[in-house]
């Protein structure tokens, strides 16, 4: 009986994460990607010292071909079928290090649920 306890809950998690992720305002979201702009672009497919992260709402991983700067850590996140929607992007801004353990992002991560949703949602202004 535990197991289906643990499954549910784990259940219930994501979907209330993915709840909370879609009902992000992506103006709100423009203000706090700022932290983000001096090492990624949103709107251009140009890479800085992160990769670019247009259209990264449903990419793979350390997917994108232009950028060759990559841990292995998020390479092999991307090779195991991680997928950039609204619960990894959720957990990865979250705390990226904790859920890529190796990421070479040096951010430490958005504390408020909130604004997590709030960048999620601007994000998706630029993927398709």
């Amino acid at each position: 009986m535990a197991p289906i306890k643990l499954i549910f809950t784990a259940l219930i998690m994501v979907v209330m994460t993915a709840v909370t992720a879609q009902a992000g305002d992506a103006a709100k979201g423009e203000k706090v990607f700022k932290r983000c702009k001096a090492c990624h672009y949103v709107d251009k497919d140009k890479n800085k010292t992160g990769p670019s992260l247009l259209n990264v709402m449903g990419r793979t991983a350390g997917g994108l071909e232009s950028y060759t700067k990559y841990s292995k850590a998020m390479v092999a996140a991307g090779e195991g079928g991680l997928i950039w929607d609204d619960a990894s992007m959720t957990e990865y801004l979250r705390k990226p290090k904790a859920f890529i353990k190796g990421t070479k992002m040096a951010f430490a991560g958005l504390k408020k649920d909130d604004q997590i949703a709030d960048v999620i949602a601007y994000l998706y202004q630029f993927s398709e």
